[in-house]
């Protein structure tokens, strides 16, 4: 069998045109990688599967790279994943490093991303094989695994529950199939939008309208406010970049492209949490701890090689158990629902060839990354005077357009996609959190799926006293969880009355 099948000049095209795409999205503060991916997915409808993963794969690791632009030269984090660039990139800006610091983190991301791509080729395949090993109740149980897990990690739990309970009964919407043991009946839907909702919301109109549209507005209502150009130093002057700066990193760079790639796994954490913990633990093995924080080189590395460890990391859940490791590999799975491919532990085996161009993409997009980056980063960091006033109606056009297109013409798709925007801007305001909502939205029904399943094969109790050994296990896991999270709501909420 050949390793690489159909493979074309415009699938290597595409690789770094979507790279080139993503850094300016992730460049620019306020739009991310996620956002970029959604905005570009209706673009994937003409492609094969192996031309539009390469597009979106470029998106995902440009995006995730381009936040360090302007969280070293202006300290503002373009993509929250690059919060803790700030704390050493920005100071070493301020003592005229600032092209090392770029060139060093482009650099550390580069090394991330290959570390994760290396882990996801030898582990996502043994976890596949394990998975397919599941009957209905252990595939039901990871998805709730999932789900208390994302919201165990919200800033609030009752929220994250909330919200995460919300996705699911919208993902429930439309005709109760028969072959689900229902009764054929629309359930949840209004009778003057039956017509539409036959079967449900669509996927891709509602990842575009969250986080495209519902972006946008939100950045919009901050308003326009003065070019931050003004305000940087050029980097003519600037110190030039070595790679001697690298002497002595090698265990950092290990470590924290470890720890990202680990972290992206566990669904809904995010990049934030892996560069706090990569910095966190660079910081408590340092010899000069006290220089952390002050523009130290070894910051830098930490943060940004934690940062694309997490592309990786994020994908192994997604390609190999059907669970998007965070919001922007959620939205990959738009890519293959567009195709008809279901993603989940029979995808490595039964679509080898795919899965082999999907390890390539991830490899040449970090390369071609880093060659963007590293010798045009003088330019690049120019994208962030851009006005907003012209880039933000463009994208709005982009994501109507994109929706209307999906399903040859359909209206209400576009209505969809203004709901759920409107839905994302105003959700977020009363505390609503998109991670744990798309999740629910996405796996919604495949959980009733194997829920109903389970009732039918094994009876009533069985899912809650089973003897099968791996899910007793992943039932320690759900109470564990869930018991972590009270105990860190109890804890904040003691902190808070303290304060």
């Amino acid at each position: 069998m050949e390793l690489f099948t159909n493979l074309t000049y415009t699938y290597f095209l595409l690789i770094p045109l979507g790279v080139f795409i993503g850094i300016f999205f992730g460049a620019i503060p306020g739009m991310t990688a996620t956002m970029a991916v959604a905005v570009c997915l209706p673009l994937t409808y003409s492609l094969n599967l192996q031309e539009g993963l390469a597009l979106l794969l470029g998106l995902y690791v440009g995006g995730i790279s381009g936040g360090l632009v302007p969280a070293i030269l202006l300290n503002i984090p373009g993509t929250p994943s690059s919060i803790t660039t700030t704390f050493d990139g920005y100071p070493m800006t301020l003592k005229n490093q600032g092209e090392v610091a770029l060139k060093m983190a482009i650099t550390a991301s580069l090394f991330g991303g290959l570390v994760s791509a290396i882990i996801l080729f030898l582990f996502a395949p043994l976890l596949a094989n394990f998975a397919i090993k599941f009957s209905y109740i252990e595939k039901f149980l990871i998805i709730f695994l999932a789900l208390t897990v994302i919201a165990s990690l919200s800033k609030n739990l009752l929220f994250g529950i909330f919200s995460g309970v919300l996705g699911i009964l919208i993902s429930l919407i439309g005709v109760y199939s028969i072959d689900l043991g229902g009764n054929g009946e629309f359930r949840l839907v209004p009778d003057f939008l039956q017509t539409y909702l036959h079967d449900g919301f669509s996927l891709l109109p509602v990842l575009i309208g969250l986080f495209g549209l519902g972006t946008i507005l939100e950045e919009a209502e901050k308003g326009v406010k003065e070019e931050p150009m003004s305000k940087m130093d050029k980097l003519d002057n600037q110190e030039r970049f070595s790679f001697k700066i690298f002497k002595g990193q090698f265990t950092n760079l290990i470590r924290s492209s470890f720890i990202g790639t680990f972290v992206g796994m566990l669904p809904g954490v995010g990049g934030s949490a892996a560069s706090v913990l990569a910095y966190t633990q660079t910081k408590n093995f340092s010899k000069n701890p006290e220089k952390l924080g002050t523009g130290a080189p070894e910051g830098v590395i930490a943060s940004e090689s934690a940062n694309n460890g997490l592309t990786g990391g994020a994908l192994i859940p997604l390609l190999s158990l059907g669970i998007p490791g965070d919001s922007t590999t959620a939205v990959l799975i738009g890519a293959f629902t567009l195709q008809g491919i279901q993603v989940g532990p029979l995808f490595i085996n039964e679509h080898l060839s795919d899965w082999n161009t999907i390890m390539l993409a991830l490899v040449l997009a970090n390369i071609a990354m880093f060659i963007i980056m590293f010798y045009a980063i003088k330019y690049i960091a120019k994208v962030i005077t851009v006005p907003k006033y012209i880039l933000y109606p463009l994208i709005i056009m982009m994501c109507v357009v994109g929706s209307y297109a999906i399903n040859y013409g359909v209206m209400f798709d576009v209505w969809t996609l203004l709901i759920f925007g409107l839905f994302g801007y105003l959700g977020q305001k009363v505390g609503i959190e998109l991670a744990p909502f798309i999740i629910g939205f996405i796996l919604g029904k495949s959980a009733e799926i194997y829920f109903v399943k389970s009732l039918e094969s094994f009876g009533t109790y069985t899912i809650f006293f089973t003897k099968s050994p791996i899910a007793m296990f992943l039932w320690v896991l759900i109470f564990l969880s869930i018991a972590y999270s009270i105990f860190s709501a109890i804890k904040n909420s003691r902190n808070q009355k303290l304060q």
